[in-house]
This record gives structure tokens, sequence and C-alpha cells, in this order.
């Protein structure tokens, strides 16, 4: 099926207007990412979850967020991006309206799994519409800067207005704020964003089910271990079968006509490498919120809204940082900056990890959290960039996906094994504050070593890959292509 794409005439197009609508809705989808955090204890003892059953109210999002990502992206190609952006908005609000009234626990569990589908459309459309929108040079790369930013700063702002609304109104309204923003994306979107050219093409459904079931399968089993243990036949069965179905989805590629995840994407090791490393550093970080809000409400006594406002210091820092990146990457390259994002995260995250029952707030928490936020701004953007460097315009829609999908299925996966890794910890301890920091310190320990694994993928294939590269080269065409974004061809 082939239409005839619809455009602003030249003249008219607002490139204000076009971020602005990009990132709101991107923030939004990030947003509900965070905001359910500092409502988990008035959810666990409203819904009645046990501690591995919480876990899904993240990961129901996150995992078919992340599974259908690819399919997504594949949609925007196929209808075109605004069409399908606008779509999966309308997806979004209807379910965040759903999570809001909620009534039981697999309901609220069912709503955030729709949530995810709706994300799902959302994101790589923003991501590929941004390409599309902004030409090559400076002005991309502030809005690639922007839209990283938006990255972090929509996880750590969620904690803040979700533990305000939790504490003041209920962990509902937190969903509820997403309709209207949603309606008003609705409307603005055909107003001011063009609309890219649709192309014939085929669906790789088998793709996009063999991922998100391949992908809920892995996590379901590392979930399980935390209560069931390792070696129960359920978590070893679920753990063989996920491994499985993601075989039978890198066979399903190489065959596939028109793929969802090309396979060829992955022989830069540039991009290669920026995938497994947003996976290491979105597994660390999403452990990094989950358990630092229980820490702060179950430990130092903070209220739903007292610890949203106690990640403030990163949020300012992860924001100014963030906004240096368009002056530093001609000076400095994308290689460099970004590794020393992920060691400056590191560093944050291995002090953190030293917390107990006798820390204070500014010396074990505050100060931490500044220089992880001072790494989340360096970090996102050179792996954004990374992620989509020298792609071929054929496969913008795919490797935009591919950058979403190792986001949210990094914190999927990442949860999981967090939760798993830190399950026993504090089982002997007397008190129920030691037995939580203890459970929070393991946790965090583990989200370093993810992070340690993060910075050696770094080092050993992006940066060698950029290293011949001058800073001052990043911005010139290759073949149609500048470094870290497409060139829009039409």
């Amino acid at each position: 099926m082939t239409h005839t794409a619809t455009r602003p005439v030249a003249g008219r197009i607002n490139s204000t207007a076009i971020l602005a609508i990009i990132l709101i809705s991107y923030f939004m989808i990030l947003l509900d990412n965070s905001i359910i955090f500092t409502g988990l204890p008035s959810i666990q003892s409203s819904m009645g979850y046990s501690a591995t059953g919480l876990s899904w109210v993240q990961d129901a999002y996150t995992l078919v967020f992340g599974g259908l990502l690819l399919l997504g992206a594949r949609l925007g190609d196929i209808f075109g991006r605004r069409r399908v952006f606008v779509a999966g908005l309308a997806i979004f609000a209807i379910a965040s309206f759903l999570v809001g009234v909620a009534s039981n626990g697999w309901w609220l569990i069912a709503a955030r799994a729709l949530q995810g589908v709706g994300a799902a459309v959302v994101a790589p459309a923003s991501l590929s519409l941004l390409t599309a929108s902004f030409p090559p040079g400076p002005g991309r790369t502030r809005a690639v800067a922007w839209y990283g930013a938006a990255a972090g700063i929509g996880a750590s702002l969620g904690l803040v207005i979700g533990g305000a609304l939790a504490d003041w109104v209920s962990w509902r309204a937190g969903f509820f704020i997403n309709v209207p923003i949603g309606i008003a994306m609705i409307v603005l979107a055909p107003r001011f964003i063009p609309e890219t050219q649709p192309s014939t093409g085929r669906f790789d459904v088998a793709g996009a089910v063999l991922a998100t079931l391949g992908m809920t399968m892995l996590v379901f089993g590392i979930v399980n271990s935390a209560d069931a243990g390792w070696t129960s036949p359920i978590t070893v069965s679920t753990l063989a079968a996920g491994a499985i179905l993601l075989i039978l989805l890198f066979l399903n590629e190489a065959r596939a006509e028109q793929p969802i995840m090309p396979l060829r994407l992955f022989r830069s090791r540039e991009r290669s490498g920026a995938y497994a490393a947003r996976i290491l550093y979105l597994g660390a970080m999403i452990g990094f919120f989950y358990f630092t809000t229980q820490l702060l409400q179950g430990v130092m006594g903070f209220s739903a809204f007292q610890a949203g406002i106690a990640f403030f210091p990163m949020t300012i820092v992860n924001f100014a940082v963030a906004m240096l990146i368009p002056r530093l990457t001609p000076r400095f390259g994308n290689s460099t900056i970004l590794s020393v994002g992920i060691a400056v995260t590191l560093t944050g995250m291995a002090w953190l990890s030293l917390v107990h029952p006798g820390s204070t707030y500014l010396t074990a928490i505050a100060l931490p959290m500044i220089l992880i936020g001072a790494g989340q701004g360096l970090a996102f953007a050179p792996l954004t960039s990374a992620g989509i460097s020298g792609v071929k315009a054929e496969d913008a829609g795919a490797a935009s996906g591919l950058v979403n999908t190792a986001h949210q299925l990094g914190s999927a996966l990442g949860l999981g094994v967090l939760v798993a890794v830190s399950s026993g910890a504090g089982s002997s301890a007397d008190d129920a504050a030691t037995a939580l920091t203890d459970h929070v310190s393991t946790a965090l320990t583990a989200g370093t070593a993810l992070l340690a694994a993060c910075l050696v993928i770094a080092l050993a294939l992006i940066v060698p890959s950029t290293r011949t590269r001058s800073p001052t080269k990043q911005f010139e065409p290759r073949n149609g292509i500048r470094d870290g974004a497409l060139v829009d061809r039409g």
C-alpha cells in the first residue's frame, strides 16, 4: 500500500512546535515509567501485592513496551509516522485512564500492559519524526540532546509528581493527568508535524510475538527465582523457554523479507555496543529509582512527596549537564562524553550502595545522586546518537525502535535481576529498617556491577569505532549520514 505523504508548506514548518510536541509526548511516556515508584507502598497496600507481584506493576509496562517497540517502528514506516504517532497517543491516553480506575491487581497490571502498547507505538515514531524533521548538524544535535535529557528528566520528575499526588490526592491521579496531555498532543500533532512518506511493506508479526514472549519468559523466570529459587521447575522452564524464543527470533529475522529487527543493524560495532550498553545502563538506573525510593520511605521515614523531592539534586544536575551536550560534542566527541558519563554514574552508584542504617540523606544519598545525575546528563544523548549512527534511510524506524527497545528491555530485565539478586539480603537482620537497608544496598551493589559492564562495553566497542573520527568531523556527511543522525531524504 502506498500513500502520498502530506507535508506542510515548507515555509510554514515550525521546528520549535514540532520539537515541543515530540518531547512532551515522549516525556509523558517516560514519566509513567517512574511516576509509579513513589506510589509503590500505597499501591501494594491497596492492591494486596506481594513484593514479587509488585514488581510486575512496572514490568508489565516495560515488557510490552520493549517487546512491541520494533513492530511499532515498522508501523510508522508503512503507514506514516505522524499517523501512527497520533494513534499511539490515543491508546496511551485510554490506557492511562484505565490504570487510574483499576479496581483490583490484575486490572491494574493489564492496563499497564496496554499503556505499554501505546508507548511502543509513540516512542519510535517520536525519534524517527525528530530525525526527519531536523536537518543534520548542530540543530539536530541540540534536538537529540533535548531528547536524551527528556529520558533522564522524565524519570526523575516522575518521582516528584508521583510522590506529590500520592500524598495529596492518590497514586491514581498521576495517570489521570495523561488524559488531557494526550488529547492536547493528538490535536496539535496533525497541525504542526509533517507526515512522512509511507511505504509498501509487510508486518513481521512473528518477530514481534517472539520478541515479546521471549523477553516476558526471561523476566518472569528471573523474578520468580526470588521466591521459588533458581532450581524451581517454573524458573528453569520459563528461562529455557525465553532463551529458545529469542533464538527463534534471530532465526526469523534472518529469513524475514522485511524484519522488524534487521540483523544488518548489528554489523556496526558502534550500534551494537550502544544497544548492549543501553540495556546495562538502564538496568542499573531502574534499580536505582526502584530501590532508593523504598529506602527513603521505609528507612528514613520520608513521605511519598518528600521522597520525590529527595531526587531533586539529581534532576537539576541532570538537566544542566544535558543542556551542555551540544557544546561539548563538537569539542570532545560522543564516545568520550559517553565514557565519562558512564564512569561518573558508576562512581555515584558505588557510593550510594554503601548506605547503612545510620546513614544520613545528605552524605549517603544526595551527594551520590549529584554524580548519578551528572552521569545521566552526559550519557543519554551520546547513547542515543550511537544507536542510530550511520543507518540508511530505510532502516531509520528499525534503528529508532532498537534504541527504545534496549531502553525498555534493559529496565525490565535489570529490575528482574536486581530483585532476584537482593531477595535474600537482610533476612537475618534484627529489625525491619536494617533488613530493608541491606536489601537495598545489595541491589545497588548489583547495579554498580551492571554499570561496570556497561563501561567495559563502551570502551571496547563504541570508543574504538569512533576513534578515527575527529570531533570536528562529526557533522560532515558520510554517504548521506551524519554521525549519530540520519539525513532525511525526503
